[in-house]
């Protein structure tokens, strides 16, 4: 079982607009309400598939119950940590020709108390279940300092557990030095961490392979509709796929994510799970997550022979 923790989640409320209007009075066309934050799609991701998850997450007012009743009925076991504060509420805003405008509200902010109660249930769930991964996703919310997540990090291997983070700027930087087992930043997040420029997918391999030298075992790298690089301690591979139409992005990282984690965490057959997932998220609307029928593993080439000197479709500066 896969076990995810999202110290910010949010009920994000995606509204559909024949056209966004500054200043109007808009009729939208449709709406949905979804669980939101990385860490929460990566537990969506993996019950589509079939498998046990459960999600660990702060949550707190109206807001917070609708969080834990769209997961539950998702098929996802839920461990709430209580707030004083309200779960946040975040807007989308879709045209029908693609453009997607969202607001995303800052969040409750937690107390010393909150914050260590957090950590705990992610030890006593650990202890409870046959968990094969914790996997740590998103932003931190106001009360959590950017060593965060190493603490979770260094307390986790305490516990035996293995750690995926996806996480950026100085909150990764931090838990790097705790040595989470794999990491899986995107392109622009590559960059920022090695602070230089990537233009190729040469480029984003050596940032990849940096970051295993600031700590972390493995690094499962997003590079948008370019594919996805695996580093590791044993070699270096590159992953792409075919993808027909792009109808939303939303939550394909953390889709790909689950299917790198789903296949074991480890070596190509597992980046050709997450390329698998990635790609099939990319092809479905909003943020739903791709279940196996939706896979197409025919489409995955996955290559030790890396591209080093082909540019990426958007170069990060």
């Amino acid at each position: 079982m896969i076990l995810t923790v999202t110290p910010n989640p949010s009920l994000d409320r995606t509204y559909e607009v024949p056209c966004l209007d500054r200043g109007e009075v808009i009729r939208a066309t449709g709406e949905r309400m979804d669980p939101g934050g990385k860490g929460v799609n990566v537990s969506r991701a993996v019950a589509a598939a079939g498998r046990r998850t459960v999600a660990v997450l702060p949550l707190g007012g109206a807001p917070g119950a609708l969080v834990a009743d769209l997961l539950h009925a998702q098929g996802i076991e839920v461990a709430p940590v209580p707030l004083a504060g309200a779960t946040r509420s975040n807007i989308a805003v879709a045209e029908p020709d693609g453009t997607l405008t969202k607001i995303n509200a800052p969040g409750p902010e937690l107390s010393a108390v909150e914050a260590e109660l957090l950590l705990e249930t992610v030890r006593a769930q650990y202890r409870a279940a046959d968990i094969t991964w914790i996997t740590c996703c998103g932003s931190l919310p106001r009360g959590l300092g950017p060593s965060w997540y190493a603490e979770l990090v260094a307390r986790a291997h305490a516990a035996g557990a293995r750690i995926a983070l996806d996480a950026s700027g100085p909150a990764l930087l931090a838990a790097l030095r705790e040595r989470p087992d794999v990491v899986k930043p995107n392109a622009a997040e590559l960059a920022e961490a090695v602070g230089r420029p990537l233009a190729t997918v040469g480029d984003a391999a050596k940032a990849a392979e940096a970051l295993r030298g600031m700590g972390a075992g493995a690094v499962l790298a997003s590079l948008g509709a370019d594919g996805q690089l695996l580093v590791d301690d044993a070699g270096i591979w590159f992953g792409s796929a075919r993808v027909d139409v792009v109808r939303s992005n939303v939550g394909a990282g953390d889709s790909s994510l689950a299917g790198f984690l789903i296949a074991g965490g480890r070596g190509p057959e597992a980046l050709v799970s997450a390329v698998a997932h990635g790609a099939a998220a990319v092809q479905l609307p909003g943020s739903v997550m791709p279940t196996p029928a939706d896979l197409d593993l025919a489409a995955v080439t996955v290559t030790s022979a890396v591209p080093v000197d082909r540019p990426l479709t958007e170069p990060v500066s």
